[in-house]
């Protein structure tokens, strides 16, 4: 696997998602260490002077009053880790943790923090022995940044404390460390707070869930295709001049992606035959411009990450001019406000999805389908309690899409007397984007099974090309079609991971090329 190097200049979203998600190794480019030795020799020649300065020689927080001595700072430092590595609940997921430290190095590395090189060295180390630090779910409040989760990232640097190891299998830390021939670090001036001081944790859930979103948003556009499909409705809805007289980029982008998807489709526009329709229901209609706000909204989470990524997190932060000073840089707030921005998001395309999938269900507005699809209606339920599943994730994410970002509460004796509640937002969002690709596994069980129906004996109804594809694809990987009733968990959770891992995409890809 292709190395990620870490430079002077921050990282891409590429950079943190080969490490956190694929295990890529890093290696720290020359100009990085050169930085980082020239910014410790500023902090050295700071540590040596009577004067407080602060983080390297005064307490933190509400204790920053108190002034250290030399014979104190390493154990301050040693205390500051310990103290902070107060996380509770149950551990987060690996790449949470593999994007939170890598994402930590990429700040070590921007030369603004202080640190030694061999901190920065014995980072990249842990990360590319496979070693894995136990964070967990509770003890951040998003300011000042993710304290509790690096903390216990920094507590592996010491050697102390737990992490997995390469096997998943999680022991202390020491006896990792010692078999990957690692040295513990023993922490100086400057550097325990260097370590837990920024919004790591919280930028890295929001780069995987832009990464997870665009996949999805895609993927909507094709169920949503589907359905229109399924249900007879007309496709002149997507022409591209309709959507040049309102000009929202994502609106055009899923438009455009439907239209293609729907290309050669003899389904479409028969809603004048049996009961007719002037206009489609606005789940099916208005499809492109729920899924296009969604689409603008992830532009602007990408373009706050982008900014996020190009920074330098830390408090206080050593200046080109060689000046330490403090700063409020450390609050999450540009970043929560997106990660709730990306679960109202969430919720509504999947609130849409879920009323397609009704109303491919409910005989009374389907347009000839039986009820709930069922091979024998009556007797068979169909997938009945599927859509029920659906809506419940839909109701799930309707609470997720409650804003964290709204609420602070104060802490450290009201020195810290607002905060950002980003890891909360962060953490809430994973959930929403795991609900929403089961919310759109859904909607393909439902609208492939009714397109099978549509033209099951028909020379005149014939799906599209694209539709075909996947309707072909998605009976490939274990989601069986129209037939009498049978255990269905099976079919949901195989359509699950077809979603996830971008097979419905590129199914549809297959026949229309590259979608948006």
């Amino acid at each position: 696997m292709q190395n990620v190097v870490i430079g002077a200049h921050g990282a891409t979203a590429e950079d943190v998602l080969a490490v956190a998600r694929e295990g890529a190794p890093v290696v720290l480019a020359s100009e990085a260490l050169a930085g980082i030795a020239a910014s410790r020799e500023v902090i050295e020649a700071l540590a040596a002077k009577p004067e407080p300065v602060y983080g390297v020689s005064t307490g933190f927080g509400a204790l920053a009053v108190r002034h250290i001595s030399p014979e104190l700072r390493a154990q301050l430092q040693r205390s500051l880790v310990r103290s902070h590595a107060a996380g509770m609940g149950p551990g987060v997921e690996r790449e949470v943790v593999r994007g939170l430290m890598f994402l930590r190095l990429k700040t070590l590395a921007s030369g603004r923090t202080g640190v030694r090189p061999v901190v920065a060295e014995t980072m990249a180390a842990v990360l590319n022995a496979g070693i894995t630090p136990v964070v967990h779910e509770y003890g951040s409040l998003g300011c000042s940044g993710d304290l509790a989760p690096l903390a216990h990232c920094a507590l592996v640097l010491m050697g102390e404390g737990e992490a997995e190891g390469p096997d998943g299998v999680v022991r202390p830390v020491a006896e990792l460390l010692a078999e990957a021939g690692i040295a513990p670090v023993e922490l100086r001036e400057k550097e325990g707070l260097a370590l837990i001081n920024g919004t790591d944790g919280m930028l890295g859930m929001l780069l995987m869930a832009i990464a997870d979103l665009q996949r999805l948003f895609t993927a909507a556009d094709i169920t949503a295709a589907l359905s229109l499909e399924a249900l007879l409705g007309s496709a002149k809805v997507l022409a591209p001049e309709l959507q040049a007289i309102r000009p929202h980029p994502g609106q055009a982008a899923s438009a455009e992606n439907m239209r293609r998807v729907l290309e050669g489709s003899g389904l479409t526009g028969h809603h004048q035959d049996d009961a007719p329709r002037v206009q489609d229901a606005y789940s099916v209609r208005c499809a492109p411009q729920v899924a296009g706000a969604g689409r603008d909204t992830l532009a602007h989470a990408r373009l706050v990450a982008d900014r996020e990524l190009a920074s330098a997190v830390d408090n206080p932060v050593v200046l080109p001019d060689g000046r330490v000073e403090s700063n409020g840089n450390f609050h999450g707030a540009p970043v929560a406000y997106v990660l709730d921005f990306l679960a109202i998001a969430a919720a509504d395309l999947g609130s849409i999805a879920e009323r397609r999938t009704d109303r491919l269900l409910d005989r009374s507005r389907s347009h000839g389908l039986p009820a709930f699809l069922a091979d024998d209606p009556g007797v068979d339920s169909g997938l009945m309690i599927a859509q029920y599943t659906q809506a419940a994730l839909v109701s799930e994410n309707k609470r997720l899409a409650v804003p964290a970002s709204v609420d602070s509460i104060p802490s450290s004796a009201m020195q810290e007397d607002h905060v950002s509640m980003g890891w909360s937002a962060a953490r809430k969002l994973r959930t929403a984007v795991d609900n929403l690709a089961r919310i759109i596994a859904v909607e393909l069980v439902a609208a492939t099974r009714a397109v099978e129906i549509r033209t099951q004996g028909s020379e005149v109804l014939e799906a599209a090309p694209a539709t075909r594809a996947v309707v072909k694809a998605v009976r490939a990987a274990g989601v069986l079609g129209v037939g009498p009733d049978r255990f269905l968990a099976p079919d949901l959770a195989a359509a699950y991971e077809f979603v996830r891992a971008g097979g419905l995409a590129g199914a549809a890809e297959s026949v229309t090329g590259p979608l948006a």
